[in-house]
């Protein structure tokens, strides 16, 4: 079995932060959310693995991934010229996949319970196409889909307006090759793009056995500010593990699920996990956490720092309160003098200089 990972999505909801680095690429705990689902899918057991890339990310994405040697894996990049739609990202690597069964993943999702499971339950009972299904609280904003008791789908549907059920698709599938036939068979939708969901209705059509994996952990995707923040919080709280590898001084104080990588130095603070903070920090005379990630090089002088998510070589100085809110790299933020502040809530793009 091969995996094909999409990551051609410009990620314009997350604008201005993805004018400069790849949504994909963007940090949850301090890991590249790509890395967190090459990891998935090494577990899984699948070490074949195509990523569609756009004009636009591809260099900056096979910078980070390279080879795939790092995951004892092969990466095949496959690019996509236009953003016509998942059935479409199937089709233009139609070659690479050839006649593999193939694992298909978003690159901007994540799954509690990884694709361990689903690529067991494919070997078990061989169907057509296995779909994750997760039960959510708007199916409207979703493509949907309506089972039988054993699980089998009996239609999907693009985000309805009368759903027939709760249970969306979660962006995680297995297909067989004859998934391709069904996309040469459909049509653009009133959004110009080839729906995987029109494809799998059509295997439907065609009396194919396509059968429901129904996801019982969390489910993020990560394509909007509120949404990176979740994962973050999520994945500080289920995986970071204590590991202090840097110097804090003797009057900081560290409670909590804490991560300090080498070179980084703690004075004078108050660190409440979880908390992950990467290589080369410098952080003085501030209260940080808890579900707060710093990239690496970044300095924090007297300010508090809570649920958010900084990136690398950023410098904070004299903030009462930040909370909520996504820092690109080699931001400055700084406190204007005499100015009264209680709480910020920011949202910046890389090299952002602000006076607040």
């Amino acid at each position: 079995m091969k995996a094909l990972i999409l990551a051609g999505g410009k990620g314009t909801r997350l604008r201005p932060l993805t004018n400069t680095i790849a949504k994909h690429l963007l940090p949850v705990a301090n890991r590249p959310i790509l890395f967190l689902i090459m990891d998935q899918i090494r577990e899984a057991g699948i070490n074949d693995i195509g990523i569609v890339v756009s004009p636009e990310n591809q260099m900056e994405l096979k910078n980070a991934l390279g080879d795939g040697s790092k995951w004892e894996a092969s990466i095949t990049y496959i690019l996509q010229s236009s953003p016509l739609g998942l059935a479409h990202a199937v089709k233009v690597a139609r070659d690479y996949l050839d006649d593999s069964n193939f694992l298909l993943f978003l690159g901007d999702n994540l799954v509690k319970e990884g694709v361990r499971g689903l690529v067991h339950e494919y070997y078990e009972h061989k169907p057509d196409a296995l779909i994750v299904l997760k039960q959510v609280n708007d199916p409207q904003a979703f493509g949907v889909a309506e089972t039988d008791h054993s699980g089998r789908i009996l239609r999907v549907i693009e985000k309805p307006k009368d759903p027939p059920s709760n249970l969306a698709l979660v962006g995680a599938y297995i297909f067989t090759p004859v998934v391709h036939e069904a996309i040469d068979q459909i049509k653009p939708s009133w959004r110009g793009e080839y729906e995987i969901t029109d494809a799998i209705q059509k295997l439907l059509e065609w009396q194919k056995i396509v059968k429901s994996h129904i996801l019982q952990g969390w489910w993020l995707d990560t394509g909007k500010k509120q949404d990176l923040l979740e994962a973050n919080r999520i994945i500080l709280e289920e995986y970071i593990i204590n590991s202090i590898r840097g110097e804090i001084d003797s009057v900081s104080k560290v409670t909590g699920k804490v991560e300090i990588l080498d070179g980084t130095k703690i004075e004078n603070c108050l660190v409440k996990g979880p908390v992950s903070i990467g290589a080369n920090c410098r952080i003085t005379d501030s209260f940080i956490g808890p579900y707060v990630s710093i990239g690496d090089g970044t300095e924090i002088t007297g300010s508090r720092i809570e649920k958010s998510i900084i990136l690398s070589n950023s410098r904070i100085i004299d903030i009462p309160l930040i909370t909520d809110s996504v820092i690109g790299r080699n931001v400055e933020v700084i406190k204007q003098p005499r100015k009264n502040l209680e709480t910020s809530i920011l949202f910046l793009g890389d090299y952002a200089q602000i006076e607040l």
